[in-house]
Formats: C-alpha cells, structure tokens, sequence
C-alpha cells in the first residue's frame, strides 16, 4: 500500500534587497500559496544579513507545490519583491 506522505517540508534560502517589501509581496501571497498546498510559513533572516532569508513551509503535494514554484508567475513575483538572483528551494520528508 503507498501512504502518501503528510509531512513534507519546504526550505526556501533566499537574498533580498529589502526585507520589508519582501515581506509586504510574502504576506500577499497567503492564498497562491494556500492553493498550492504550501502552509504554516516561517521566516527566520539571518542575524549577519537580515535581508537574507529561510523560509520553512509545510507542504501537501510536493509535485504540485514544486509546479507553483517553477511557474513564469512565481518568478515574476519573486523579481517584483525584490529576490536577488535564484532562490534556493529544497523539499524534506
């Protein structure tokens, strides 16, 4: 029988120019993210960098999560919030 994992994970690392509109453009995208399966974000910013970031997220469905991720739209909104270069995206069981 093939249980289908619950307990996925999402770490995002990630470089911003400023955390504030980051944050702000994050926030926004509460129900894109929501309706990819991806919740329960935490943004933790690195104490050197404090406009660089981890994000941990749990997730439903790591092929539909990792669709959403890949799509023109996800990564125009990263430009427009301001990510500098690629994010760094890992999925953990």
């Amino acid at each position: 029988m093939n249980a289908q994992h619950t307990n996925e994970n999402l770490m995002v690392h990630l470089k911003v120019k400023d955390y504030a509109t980051w944050r702000t453009g994050y926030d926004a995208g509460e129900k894109g993210r929501t309706s990819a399966g991806i919740t329960n974000g935490r943004v933790f910013r690195s104490p050197e960098n404090p406009n660089e970031l981890v994000v941990l997220q749990d997730v439903a469905d790591v092929a539909k999560a990792r669709s959403w991720l890949n799509s023109d739209e996800m990564k125009a909104v990263m430009q427009k919030n301001g990510v500098i270069g690629s994010a760094n995206i890992r999925f953990a069981a």
